[in-house]
């Protein structure tokens, strides 16, 4: 069974806990996805090489892994630097995403989508638009995301939910398609696999327990002014 098959029609869980917050560490990172795997997640997506080192020898699933950078002369984050793709594969991912929109970037992204490939490894493309999936499809990306439709400045506001619209263009594609943003409930992921996903990456309504917590609360002090 290829890495596609063993995600095809599943989970994959992103492990990210909010920066510098107190779940910030390797070790709860992979407690956290031992956790996912035992829940019945078909792969995980975790950031960082010292999160992917701890998190590799702990499961058997497939790992997508990405490396976030602040950098100040552009707005991508996701992988940026070939060497950091690199770097990726040689802690234990089985994919690298990396960030396929065209905004001003320190490297190309085909360069960084070859590198992958180079390293043995599946590249996905965290796209914003239908060109991006169709550039990165076109060099080679084994997987489209929809990861950040709705985050660049071409496509904001695109609403609450995952984009259905994108997971339909990249389904006619004929790539593997991953729908990945603003999935936040159960629903939203099902409605992505009826719209044409392969899997869906669901994260912050996971893993992020601060945010998640936010949520609750709000609708709690709401409902109590309300009263």
């Amino acid at each position: 069974m290829t890495i596609l098959d063993q995600l095809r029609g599943g989970l994959v869980v992103s492990c990210q806990p909010v920066d510098d917050g107190p779940m910030d560490r390797p070790d709860i990172v992979a407690a956290m996805a031992m956790a996912a795997v035992a829940g019945g997640a078909a792969g995980l997506r975790i950031e960082g090489v010292e999160n992917l080192r701890a998190v590799r020898p702990c499961v058997d699933v497939p790992i997508i892994g990405i490396l976030k950078r602040d950098l100040a002369d552009s707005p991508v984050r996701i992988t940026p630097y070939a060497e950091d793709a690199r770097a990726l594969v040689a802690a234990g991912a089985d994919i690298v995403a990396y960030d396929a929109t065209p905004r001003v970037r320190p490297e190309p992204a085909a360069a960084i989508l070859a590198a992958i490939r180079d390293s043995g490894a599946l590249a996905m493309a965290d796209c914003a638009t239908p060109d991006d999936g169709k550039r990165a499809h076109a060099d080679g990306a084994a997987i489209l995301g929809t990861t950040l439709s709705g985050y660049t400045d071409e496509t904001a506001g695109k609403g609450d939910g995952v984009d259905l619209a994108l997971i339909a263009v990249f389904r006619e594609l004929g790539g593997f398609v991953m729908a990945e943003g603003r999935v936040n409930d159960p629903a939203r992921a099902a409605s992505a696999i009826s719209a044409g996903a392969d899997a869906v990456t669901v994260g912050t309504a996971l893993t992020r327990l601060e945010h998640v917590t936010g949520w609750f609360r709000d609708a709690v002090v709401a409902a109590a002014k309300g009263r």
